[in-house]
């Protein structure tokens, strides 16, 4: 059976209103107003709380200060994990799609760039935890995706085979780090690049979690 990895944002649940509601608490201490949409900003969020800070600065400003960003940083990590799960939801499927896959005796990992206390406490509060045999966040190893080691202590650490396994994302974040590591690439079309991930070329394309199955036999 195979070693099948999930990327979490965008690919297992749209956490996008939950990052964007913390970026938007950094702006709103500094007098600046919520400066990031939660629908119209929401691929910005699933570029990690620097790009979305950047973003909203460089919106007001015309430029974003990195030394304002750095500033910033921490205290969006701290409200996002007080507030995580607030309009978080997994997208349609994804459960039952978790559940058939272990009953059918694949071993399942998550390889994500979002921080790896964060990671677990999203997980866990979304009832996922359990079914995953490993989980690596972005600082969990001194690399991350799209750096192959990321994905390859993943699926080791599942106890997979580097060769029978397959990563499932949404984002060229997740396409490199699957053609770096020599392993196959589903994209989902539902998440924040939508039917723009065709552009990727990856070995794969899931349009819903109920043809997941379908999907899998075509790549492994």
């Amino acid at each position: 059976m195979a070693c099948i990895v999930f990327d979490l944002d965008g690919t297992l649940a749209d956490t996008s209103a939950d990052l964007i509601a913390a970026a938007n608490h950094c702006f709103e201490l500094r007098g600046l107003g919520p400066l990031l949409d939660p629908v119209a900003d929401a691929l910005v969020a699933f570029h990690g709380g620097r790009a979305m800070l950047n973003a909203g600065l460089k919106r007001h400003f015309g430029a974003a200060d990195a030394a304002m960003v750095e500033d910033d940083y921490p205290k969006l990590l701290d409200f996002y994990g007080r507030n995580i799960d607030v309009h978080t939801v997994l997208y349609p499927g994804v459960e039952a799609a978790l559940d058939r896959l272990n009953s059918a005796g694949h071993t399942l990992g998550v390889c994500t760039n979002k921080p790896e206390a964060l990671a677990e406490v999203l997980l866990t509060r979304l009832g996922l935890r359990d079914l995953f045999a490993a989980m690596l966040g972005a600082d969990t190893l001194p690399v991350r995706k799209p750096d192959p080691e990321h994905l390859w202590q993943t699926i080791d650490r599942c106890g997979g085979r580097r060769d029978d396994a397959v990563l499932i994302g949404d984002t060229i974040t997740d396409r490199g780090a699957a053609q770096n590591a020599g392993v196959p690439c589903v994209l989902v079309t539902f998440g924040p690049e939508g039917e723009g991930v065709r552009a990727m070329e990856p070995e794969g394309l899931l349009p819903h979690y109920d043809q997941i199955e379908t999907v899998l036999a075509q790549v492994l």
